[in-house]
């Protein structure tokens, strides 16, 4: 499968199940279903990167950006994971960015504690890696199309995570709250999107160069 029927797949699975969840899963199991939901809308990228056939090499990179996201998250208050999961995506592969960014939220949340929501993180930070690697070249291009999706990424993370929270409040999908909450949380939506693009904008190039010298050196990672 190439990659542009590889990508329709992933969506294709990832808007059926939120259209069945929607769908076949309201009132008090709503909030279960929607976990279940999550996390078989992970699968299906990890498959990809399996049958990737990727080498020890190449886990060893991903392994690496996911430590230095994980790292970044803890250390810093504005988090860096979202620069880190991008430039993975762009750099390495699509599949590549997903891992980093699923894994990134699920190590991390060992120190910040884990629970349902991890699994939302996980979709979230993801698809943003995934995205980035199926656009990576347009981001690599021009750097003004690399801050406009710095800053979307900021907004989708965010979209996703207070659908969590309604889910959380209300045990069911409330659109009035759902609404409420993006306009409650709009001032950190901006400011957390505004900090991926000043975190992309001081990480790409430098941590660009290594992966690129890795690739070179080492013969893998081509863009796909």
């Amino acid at each position: 499968m190439n990659g542009k029927l590889t990508t329709a797949a992933m969506i294709s699975i990832i808007i059926f199940l939120t259209v069945a969840d929607i769908i076949l899963f309201s009132g008090k199991y709503y909030d279960v279903a929607s976990l279940i939901a999550a996390f078989l809308s992970c699968i299906p990228f990890y498959i990809t990167f399996e049958k990737s056939k990727a080498t020890s090499k190449e886990i060893m990179l991903v392994a690496l950006m996911t430590a230095f996201s994980v790292c970044g998250r803890i250390m810093f208050s504005f988090k860096p994971i979202t620069a880190f999961t991008i430039i993975s995506g762009m750099y390495l592969s699509a599949p590549a960015g997903f891992i980093c960014g699923s894994f990134s939220a699920l190590i991390s949340n060992i120190y910040f504690g884990q629970g349902p929501w991890t699994l939302f993180q996980m979709i979230s930070w993801g698809l943003i890696g995934f995205i980035s690697g199926v656009i990576g070249e347009k981001l690599l291009e021009k750097r003004i199309i690399l801050v406009i999706y710095a800053f979307i990424s900021g907004v989708l993370f965010s979209l996703i995570m207070d659908l969590w929270t309604v889910l959380n409040i209300d045990k069911e999908f409330n659109f009035s709250r759902y609404i409420i909450q993006l306009i409650s949380s709009f001032p950190i939506m901006i400011v957390y999107s505004l900090s991926n693009i000043v975190f992309l904008i001081l990480l790409q190039k430098p941590i660009g160069k290594k992966l690129k010298r890795a690739k070179k050196r080492c013969g893998i990672f081509e863009y796909r």
